[in-house]
């Protein structure tokens, strides 16, 4: 065992900050330790063994949080889930992932209730944060459980399922590694510790994206295992992002291209209102950001724009805001231990400067499998390489550059047409709040560009204004390029982290025209 992560601090200071709630309650590192030893006693006691899943189908809470470090020092899968989905959904992953345990909160009472009939899955170990009709309350896992280490600790892991854009999620699951928890938290830190971060060293992490997602996840349990605080949010707003930043100090985020465009777009009163100073490691990934929305936030907080890419399935590459500068638009080189080629379709690997299908190696902890699929999981690889897909190249010194996913790629005349370059554009107009852009039918092309937009408040839909659009667009891309047609929506369907649900959008064109085909 090693003088490390969450339980060697909360016991080394029991008194310091933890975690700041939602609704603003500060608990102690103390507090979180005692509630999370508390939880392994009680999902023991309830039948869970070594290698058992929990799933948890909540919004971000300081329940959440205990109950991922009680699955990872008791050896248990700790299985999110977008708790925005509906009942069959839920029910679906409930099956699945064969979870033991299923913990969800009153604000979706029905859905949860739903879920747990549609899975047959049995009641008594079905609870609640609040109030959900036929589950057990929460507090039935710790009320006179023993607050201290349990016996036979061993890492347990995250399994978290893939959204699913071509079928049913899978769960990526890993083998257990056996390790005790302690090691395994120092394994668990190695991408913040990459960054500079050390522990105990003043950063405060704010987690403003939801905990279901692999990489918020990663990053929370990473700043409590090096002794850092974290300030959760709910439901993620830009102001409240940069009140909290300033109140708190923060340090250290991990967020995704939305929310920086969110935040630019605020007045520049309320922008310059708050003091973001103490910004050090504000990392994104998940999607490619525009390189104008990253330039301008790199001059709003300086150099601590960070970002990597990776998947749940693994990673990666890695850019400081100084690298990125000199290669704008990159999101980096292969950090180490980690490798990327690119291949074209026969499996061949290309040279840098040509695109292609990025594939990563597999680290050492990264033979993962899709439960339940060995063919997709064998599909996703070349040798002891993985792709989920988005096409890419790598320039003569390393750097990745991404063009868009293989799906979302638009075939028009037989020229390929990466949406992203589209939308990185179409962004950047004032009256544009967010905007999509994918392929439709066409007879004559096979696909034609639509643009999907939310105008910015105050702005109104008219001919006048789709021109104003399409000349801004006609001044910065080639004319292939350009929105055959623009939709307005009063919102595009993205889930809280700013996740893009394309296929919303997309599917019914191409369902209308198969029915008159």
């Amino acid at each position: 065992m090693t003088d490390f992560g969450f339980w060697h601090f909360a016991q080394k200071d029991p008194s310091a900050l933890g975690l700041v709630s939602p609704d603003g309650t500060e608990y102690s590192r103390g507090a979180l330790f005692s509630e999370s030893n508390q939880l392994v006693h009680g999902l023991r006691a309830r039948g869970l063994k070594t290698g058992d899943a929990v799933a948890v189908c909540m919004p971000n809470c300081k329940e959440l949080l205990s109950l991922s470090l009680a699955t990872f020092q008791a050896g248990f899968y700790l299985v999110p889930i977008n708790w925005h989905l509906s009942a069959s959904e839920i029910a679906h992953l409930l099956q699945d992932s064969t979870a033991g345990v299923f913990v969800s909160d009153q604000r979706i009472a029905e859905t949860a209730s739903t879920a747990v009939e549609l899975a047959g899955f049995n009641a008594d170990n079905a609870f609640s944060i609040g109030r959900i009709p036929g589950f057990q309350p929460f507090d039935t896992l710790t009320i006179g459980q023993p607050d201290t280490l349990p016996d036979d600790r061993t890492s347990g892991a995250v399994m978290n399922y893939t959204s699913g854009t071509t079928g049913k999620p899978k769960g990526v699951q890993r083998p257990l590694t056996g390790i005790d928890p302690e090691t395994g938290a120092q394994m668990a830190t190695g991408l913040l510790q990459m960054l500079g971060s050390k522990p105990e060293d003043g950063n405060v992490n704010i987690t403003g994206s939801p905990l279901y997602h692999t990489a918020v996840l990663v990053w929370a349990n990473a700043s409590l295992h090096l002794g850092h605080p974290i300030v959760l949010m709910d439901k993620w707003d830009a102001e409240d992002m940069l009140r909290l930043i300033e109140q708190y100090k923060v340090t250290t985020a991990h967020m995704v291209p939305t929310q920086f465009i969110r935040l630019l777009k605020l007045p520049e009163a309320v922008r310059h209102r708050y003091d973001c100073s103490s910004t050090r490691r504000m990392v994104h990934a998940a999607a490619p950001c525009p390189p104008d929305i990253k330039r301008a936030m790199i001059e709003w907080w300086g150099p601590c724009i960070y970002e990597y890419y990776a998947a749940s399935e693994g990673g990666g590459a890695m850019v400081s805001p100084q690298e990125w500068l000199q290669y704008p638009g990159t999101v980096g080189k292969a950090w180490p231990n980690a490798d990327i080629k690119i291949f074209d379709d026969a499996g061949r690997e290309l040279p840098p400067g040509e695109q292609g299908t990025v594939y990563m190696r597999l680290g050492d902890r990264g033979h993962f499998q899709y439960k339940g699929d060995e063919r997709k999981t064998r599909e996703s690889r070349i040798d002891n390489y993985f792709t989920v897909g988005d096409v890419g190249y790598l320039n003569n010194e390393g750097y990745l550059f991404l063009c868009d996913r293989k799906i979302d790629m638009i075939i028009s005349g037989g020229a390929n047409i990466y949406p992203a370059e589209i939308e990185n554009q179409l962004i950047l107009h004032p009256k544009v709040a967010d905007c999509a852009v994918f392929g439709i039918p066409n007879e004559d092309w096979g696909e034609e560009v639509k643009a999907a937009v939310q105008l910015s408040e105050g702005t109104s839909q008219s001919e006048s204004t789709t021109a104003e659009l399409m000349d801004f667009l006609g001044e910065r891309l080639a004319r292939m390029k350009l929105p055959r047609s623009i939709d307005y929506l009063s919102e595009l369907p993205r889930d809280p982290s700013g996740k893009l649900f394309k296929r919303r959008l997309r599917d019914p064109y191409w369902e209308e025209y198969e029915s008159q085909v």
